[in-house]
């Protein structure tokens, strides 16, 4: 009688461990968006690759995904109610979509099949500040927008972003949609 139920405790306690679809997904979005966030801060800080406008726009849907997955995949493990995650899950999705047309946009800007915004072309803001105005030119360092400051078999860091986002867009879809098919 003790064999079965011992038996019984660990069936329960592999049961606990597993987790459905939702928080699956939501957890693989957590460590691929989390990944992509800490790939892009190795670039600046540790290459020295310096961001440009839009390369920090790019960032903003991840400071969304990255803790929304967590909290989804949490939910998701300790069975939330599913309209609370389907919910963290679909904000995921468009939060993903956005980043994606945000890199599409940015790698249109580096082709130079559009222009990008002002923020990228630089220039002096103020010519009434105070001080000399060569010291003012000399001061800035304009990363600018129109040129990939990496490519690897023809991509740049946004060209990379969109495929990453249109993954991540597509993973928690998955999730979303996985636990609505009829068995």
């Amino acid at each position: 009688m003790a064999v079965s139920g011992t038996t019984a405790m660990k069936e329960r306690a592999v049961d606990r461990l597993r987790i459905g679809p939702a928080a699956a997904a939501a957890l693989a979005v957590f460590a691929v968006s989390a990944a992509t966030l800490g790939g892009a801060w190795y670039f600046q800080f540790v290459l020295g690759y310096q961001p440009c406008h839009l390369c920090l726009e790019q960032r903003i849907p991840y400071y969304v995904i990255v803790p929304l997955a967590l909290v989804t995949a949490i939910a998701a493990a300790v069975r939330a109610p599913a309209r609370l995650v389907a919910a963290g899950l679909a904000i995921i999705v468009l939060a993903a979509l956005c980043s994606a047309a945000l890199g599409a946009y940015h790698a249109g800007v580096e082709w130079h099949w559009w222009e990008g915004p002002t923020e990228c072309s630089g220039g002096v803001s103020d010519l009434t500040a105070k001080g000399p105005l060569l010291d003012q030119i000399r001061a800035i360092r304009v990363v600018p927008c129109n040129e990939a400051a990496w490519r690897i078999f023809g991509l740049s860091l946004a060209g990379y972003n969109v495929l990453i986002s249109l993954a991540l867009a597509a993973i928690a879809c998955c999730g979303l949609f996985a636990g609505r098919r009829p068995t």
